[in-house]
């Protein structure tokens, strides 16, 4: 994917004051984290919520028995440890149990819209952090639609940062943030909390979850020709009302 060169994120003039990670699964919020990190250490305010249960991702043989209540536990279980390495309380971190279809996947309606929309009024974020539309994943593209959707007609500004996913096909990045050989490995441990989908990665592509992501932030660093080895990088959507903005922060 080549690109120009984006905003190094510490040159921003102002951080978010508070951020909603509006995150399709339960791993989506660590694939961010070095950047959600960063800003939490600098002042900025973080909920977490999650859009799906992930029942969809936990293969059969990792919970017994493996029925979709079960699989749902395990992913809220990996996240709420994930988020408690990370140092976010409990109490920021929301599962929205969205109206799913028979195979697992939120499904596109007024009343999913409504909760999410609703989420927002009660957090009143300036900023969402979420994967980007253009994306092979089903549920990343529904969930940047139900961003899209869900902030037409409020009465204040929404920024949105849309992270670059290994599923991601194509996009303008705007901002990004370096990171070297330390961070890398917090992150790594981050995403390994996440154990059903480090085995489910083992299995299937033969490299853990962990892997799989900082893959990625390696092959960003070097696209932007950057010192550092990784790299996270966003495009920026400015919301405001039924206007939908593309820029820079």
């Amino acid at each position: 994917m080549e690109f120009s060169m984006p905003l190094e994120i510490s040159r921003l003039e102002r951080f978010p004051r508070s951020i909603l990670v509006l995150a399709p699964h339960p791993d989506d919020f660590d694939a961010m984290g070095v950047t959600l990190k960063y800003f939490y250490e600098h002042g900025s305010e973080i909920h977490l919520a999650v859009v799906s249960s992930g029942v969809s991702g936990v293969d059969d043989d990792f919970c017994d028995p493996p029925t979709p209540k079960n699989k749902a536990r395990v992913r809220e279980r990996e996240q709420l440890a994930s988020c408690g390495f990370f140092g976010l309380p409990e109490n920021l971190v929301s599962f929205l149990h969205l109206k799913e279809d028979d195979t697992h996947h939120p499904v596109n309606s007024p009343e999913n819209l409504a909760r999410i929309r609703s989420h927002f009024l009660k957090i009143h974020p300036d900023t969402v952090f979420l994967p980007h539309g253009n994306d092979k994943n089903t549920t990343h593209r529904l969930t940047h639609a139900f961003f899209q959707q869900a902030v037409n007609g409020l009465n204040f500004p929404v920024t949105g940062y849309l992270n670059r996913d290994p599923k991601t096909i194509a996009m303008c990045p705007d901002l990004y943030l370096p990171f070297d050989e330390t961070q890398a490995q917090w992150k790594a441990e981050l995403l390994r909390h996440h154990a059903s989908q480090q085995q489910r990665n083992l299995s299937s592509r033969g490299y853990g979850f962990d892997e799989r992501i900082l893959k990625l932030n390696r092959q960003i660093a070097e696209e932007l020709g950057i010192s550092e080895p990784y790299a996270e990088v966003f495009e920026i959507e400015q919301m405001f009302d039924t206007t939908s903005k593309k820029g820079g922060a």
